[in-house]
């Protein structure tokens, strides 16, 4: 990065250039059109443009530059000498000859020939997502109607001979077409402009979104992937990926950037596995929740591992000790004979503590969407833990601790453990810990015991199902071990976002056939309940067996249903519920219990509410903030190119 700025300062320094035409200046008598200028041929002269298929350049250019020095000092010629690092290469090849065309124009028999209006047009169909991706604007220079023209009026291919190229390369492949991952560390402005490219590239499937920032301000940038995206359609299970919560464990921030691009890729050149998964479900992967920890951590890098800097968030808060304590809750109420460990209620004094703006952006995540399935990546072990985290005995710190879906969670454990050949294997070295006999997977409080665990509140207060996967011994591996790690848990990533097809799903509807939000599904000898999403559609996690469900709603009669999963089941069975009017009358062993908010208060006196605010400006408009890149392009205190910002 640091030699890419100072390639652009050496190129953007100069002064006393004359003026010369931007986008809407001829209009305002700012400067001279190209015509008013004498036409010359001269030998091509601009570094970046050697290898374009012509000899002879002419200036004025297409755009006005009078001569090369000018081109060569204005913020066009700027833009295609750092495209290559801005895009990650990507496109930067065809981009760079398509602006040459336009920048140092072919000159033929004394006369400017321009580049073919369908050339351009084919370069940024294939390429426009490339710029989304970094928040830039298509370049005005490459105004397809403006500054090309059409075969009839005669034009040129500034991308022959690279065509050319690319045949020849391209019939020298023998293989099937494969993703092509680049197996680096990421920096936060990279990591973002992966996934943003990424979803430009697949707009069809795929989006990014932010659930909120971290303390210094950084987006905690959520993709995608679905075939509706930003919807939820009516049974279509939700799961997510959670990465990089402790800022020192890197890994699977890295695996979940390279899964998205995998999807991506994958789903284009037809992978049947990947088409399925994606057009079946709604999958949201956040990389990284703690990109402040990840600066610290990235400034001490692999070499010391990253062990200590980084772990908390900018507060030096540990965000997986930071989420409502609802764990002793339910254990302290299990005396009431109707009180269950399901969507517990945040209590009111929890919000009289410390709430890091990245558990707020989390927990308002988990609530507004309706999650099945959910995974957290770390790193310093090699194993996955499953809830309870916090442990039932306040004195004893390694205890098994089980939730009412004990088995459920094994399973869901099994699932990404089997598919990873060391974890799986109670040969493999355990990073220190002993775990003998365990296969990889070990109930969390029986490994030790913490309050504010993310996987509890996932539990507890919705009807999510989250585990936490221990990636390995090194929290921040080489980069070398990058692409091995891939390998190894690629089958384990994908398996397990598979999983959320286990078990039951189905509609509860009114006689009429209208959704009921907010019914619950209940499960004979299993007190976890789980409710009705806003269409009535509903996913319940099982094992395979017998079981007896209840589907109940305020003002409603109950319906019962015995199902039988069998165990070969690979998809979720369908058990839909049909649900009559009735006259409320409230249950005489309905009983009040002290202290149960009720589930809507969330931050009940805004006190955390600007962390979803926006900065606005002096007339109360939101304020922008410039894109990472904008600061190259304002090096000399020359006027900024503001064509190249897409807001």
């Amino acid at each position: 990065m640091l030699s890419l700025l100072i390639v652009i300062s050496i190129l953007a320094t100069g002064f006393g250039v004359p003026r010369r035409c931007e986008p809407g200046d001829e209009t305002l008598g700012r400067c001279r059109s190209p015509n008013e200028e004498k036409a010359a041929c001269t030998d091509m002269a601009l570094a970046y443009c050697q290898d374009v298929p012509y000899r002879h350049i002419m200036f004025p250019n297409i755009v006005g530059h009078r001569n090369r020095v000018e081109a060569e000092l204005g913020a066009e010629y700027l833009l295609l000498s750092v495209l290559h690092g801005l895009l990650n290469g990507e496109c930067s090849e065809e981009l760079r000859l398509l602006g040459c065309s336009v920048l140092a124009p072919r000159c033929h028999d004394g006369r400017m020939l321009k580049p073919c209006r369908t050339s351009c047009e084919a370069v940024r169909r294939g390429c426009s997502h490339a710029f989304e991706g970094i928040d830039m604007a298509w370049p005005y220079f490459l105004d397809c109607d403006r500054f090309f023209v059409s075969n009839q009026e005669g034009c040129y291919d500034p991308l022959s001979e690279f065509k050319a190229r690319q045949e020849i390369a391209f019939a020298n492949f023998t293989d099937e077409p494969s993703t092509i991952i680049q197996f680096t560390y990421h920096t936060n402005a990279q990591m973002w402009s992966t996934l943003k490219r990424t979803a430009a590239k697949c707009s069809h499937i795929s989006r990014t979104y932010s659930i909120g920032r971290s303390v210094d301000g950084k987006d905690l940038l959520v993709i995608e992937f679905s075939n509706n995206p930003g919807q939820h359609e009516l049974l279509e299970p939700e799961m997510k990926y959670v990465g990089n919560m402790h800022g020192n464990e890197v890994l699977g921030r890295q695996l979940l950037i390279y899964m998205a691009e995998y999807l991506c890729s994958e789903y284009l050149l037809g992978n049947e596995r990947i088409q399925t998964l994606i057009n079946t479900t709604r999958i949201h992967i956040l990389p990284s929740m703690n990109p402040d920890g990840y600066e610290l951590a990235a400034a001490e890098g692999p070499i010391l591992n990253g062990w200590t800097s980084g772990r908390r968030n900018a507060q030096n808060i540990d965000l997986n000790r930071n989420f409502p304590a609802l764990t002793s809750i339910a254990y302290s109420r299990r005396r009431y004979r109707r009180f269950r460990v399901d969507h517990i209620p945040i209590p009111d004094s929890y919000w009289f503590g410390k709430v890091a703006p990245e558990t707020y952006a989390v927990m308002k995540w988990i609530r507004s969407i309706p999650f099945v399935l959910s995974a957290s990546l770390h790193g310093g072990e090699l194993l996955v833990s499953y809830p309870f985290d916090f442990s039932k005995h306040p004195q004893e710190e390694k205890m098994f601790s089980s939730t009412p879906d004990d088995q459920v969670f094994k399973q869901l454990a099994r699932i990404y453990a089997d598919a990873h050949a060391e974890m799986a294997s109670n040969k493999t070295n355990r990073c220190g810990g002993s775990f003998s006999n365990k296969r990889g997977i070990i109930n969390g409080a029986e490994w030790y015991s913490f309050a504010g665990g993310m996987a509890d509140f996932n539990y507890l207060h919705s009807n999510c199902f989250e585990v936490t996967v221990e990636l390995g011994c090194d929290k921040f591996p080489s980069e070398e071990q990058l692409y091995p790690e891939w390998k190894r848990n690629k089958e384990s990533l994908l398996s397990f976002m598979e999983a959320v097809h286990r078990g039951i799903k189905g509609v509860v509807r009114d006689e009429h056939g209208n959704g009921i939000k907010g019914a619950t599904i209940t499960v004979k000898g299993i007190r976890h309940d789980i409710t009705t999403a806003e269409d009535g559609d509903y996913w319940r996690l099982l094992t395979p067996g017998l079981h007896i469900l209840t589907a109940t709603a305020s003002g409603y009669n109950k319906a019962v249903k015995r199902v039988n999963l069998p165990r070969a089941m690979t998809r979720a069975g369908r058990v839909d519920f049909v649900l009559k009017k009735v006259p409320y009358a409230p249950d005489e062993d309905d009983l009040y219990i002290p202290g149960l908010e009720t589930y809507e208060r969330f931050d009940p006196y805004n006190q955390f509410e600007s962390y979803s605010q926006r900065e606005l400006g002096e007339n109360g408009e939101e304020r922008l903030e410039k894109p990472w890149w904008w600061a190259y392009f304002t090096q000399t205190g020359d006027s900024a190119p503001t064509w190249l910002l897409r807001n």
